[in-house]
């Protein structure tokens, strides 16, 4: 995976190393049939090698389709340097990662329209109604920042909030919003895709996943778009402390569907995340993978 700067790479862990640094991406989208199976997986499978000493130096075989940050040999992992319920390695390039201040800059209808300085930023995206707006909020530890509403599809614009006047985190339209007209869809799709093509400092897409519901084709429509423009992307499960459903799977089961799907469209595995804007899962190190990112790209 590239990020935007020229000379910037970020590389994904596979057994044997890909030859492209770019997320590789397949023409053919192939999502199975719902199966039943005997035995279900626990959420705690998703804490890599959780039986593995904190010290013991992982093998190839043990450490599958793991985000590498630069400055970490695929040698040298193990099982501490993983960050709970992800596939992310930490690595010399994460830092303070609190946010301490946040500051909302403007909402813009078009990309030409959106600040114009060097500050490196994140994009939040994410089918309408997958929680983003609770998710911005728990991050910044602000319950109206992002304003959250009974009604998907709110968010209609670019909105820029600065993050500790160093970064921007952009809360982008959700997608997929059905009571949305169909010229409106357009149009939030059109300038959306804009933004991604044009933002030179654009670090990486944080792509939300709803875990509570089973793998959506509209996810993987946006995922595979993001791959064949080469756009970072961070894949971020969300809803995941919703562990009893009335019917279908558990978010733990779910997320271990996207992935397999995920792996015939994608030869590079991007890095993902679980999290709960309720119980707090994944914020600390969500942010903790943003400042290794950040800094990385900011030096």
């Amino acid at each position: 995976m590239a990020l935007r700067r020229a000379t910037l790479t970020l590389t994904f862990f596979f057994q044997t190393p890909p030859p492209s640094l770019y997320l590789t991406h397949t023409s053919s989208l192939s999502i199975p049939k719902p199966t039943t199976t005997t035995t279900t997986p626990s959420l705690i499978s998703f804490r890599h090698y959780s039986s593995i000493s904190a010290s013991k130096t992982l093998t190839p075989s043990e450490k599958p389709f793991l985000f590498i940050p630069p400055g970490v040999e695929p040698t040298e992992i193990n099982d501490s340097m993983i960050l709970p319920f992800s596939n992310i390695v930490i690595g010399p390039y994460a830092g303070d990662s609190k946010i301490k201040d946040v500051e909302f800059i403007k909402s813009s209808p078009r990309a030409k329209d959106c600040p114009k300085d060097d500050r490196p930023e994140f994009a939040v995206l994410g089918r309408s109604n997958v929680g983003k707006s609770s998710l911005i909020n728990s991050l910044v530890r602000k319950k109206e920042l992002a304003l959250t509403s009974k009604k998907p599809g709110k968010t209609q614009l670019i909105n820029h909030f600065l993050v500790n006047k160093k970064w921007y985190l952009v809360d982008l339209p959700g997608y997929g919003f059905a009571k949305a007209s169909e010229a409106a869809k357009t149009d939030w799709s059109s300038f959306t895709k804009g933004y991604f093509l044009n933002r030179d400092t654009l670090v990486s897409v944080l792509l939300l996943i709803d875990a509570s519901v089973p793998p959506q084709r509209i996810d993987f429509d946006c995922a595979n778009w993001l791959g064949r423009n080469n756009i970072p992307v961070t894949f971020v499960f969300t809803k995941c402390d919703k562990m009893k459903v009335a019917k279908g799977k558990r978010p733990d089961e779910n997320i271990k569907e996207f992935q397999e799907i995920i792996k015939q469209n994608y030869k590079q595995h991007p890095p993902w995340i679980m999290t709960s804007s309720v119980t707090g899962l994944g914020r600390d190190d969500l942010l903790l993978h943003v400042s290794q990112l950040r800094n990385y790209w900011d030096q």
